[in-house]
């Protein structure tokens, strides 16, 4: 049984990190559970990012260790949550170092927030689809 959805974490990442024509529909599925499974799909290869603000991370950091460091020196804080493809990450707040560990190379979809609107993570199933999440605030 999933935890229960964290959603200021949710609502925060889809609005600032899925394409604007795609939020609705991910807000409403994220928030229903029979619905949930069938979005978490599409997380292997997730084409609804805004690419305005993603960015791949160099294949030089794309380790666990890299991506922490990547993620810390821009202001995550310890604990994060997740929505994943992973039906046991899946709307779950986890220590960073955790996530990562448990995310990074492993063959499936997951977003990782670290600061609500602002900071997070994809690791898609391909070997180097791995992306930062970041908004700047003004």
């Amino acid at each position: 049984m999933n935890q229960p959805r964290h959603a200021e974490h949710e609502d925060a990442l889809v609005r600032a990190f899925i394409a604007s024509q795609k939020q609705a529909r991910w807000l409403d599925l994220l928030a229903r559970p029979k619905r949930r499974r069938d979005l978490l799909k599409t997380l292997t290869d997730i084409k609804d990012l805004d690419c305005r603000f993603t960015s791949r991370i160099p294949p030089a950091q794309q380790s666990t260790a890299g991506i922490l460091a990547l993620l810390r020196s821009r202001g995550a804080p310890p604990e994060c949550y997740l929505i994943s493809e992973r039906t046991a990450l899946d709307a779950r707040a986890l220590p960073l170092v955790e996530a990562l560990d448990a995310v990074v190379g492993a063959g499936f979809g997951t977003l990782v927030s670290c600061v609500p609107g602002r900071l997070g993570y994809f690791e898609g199933e391909g070997q180097g689809q791995r992306y930062l999440l970041e908004r700047r605030t003004p």
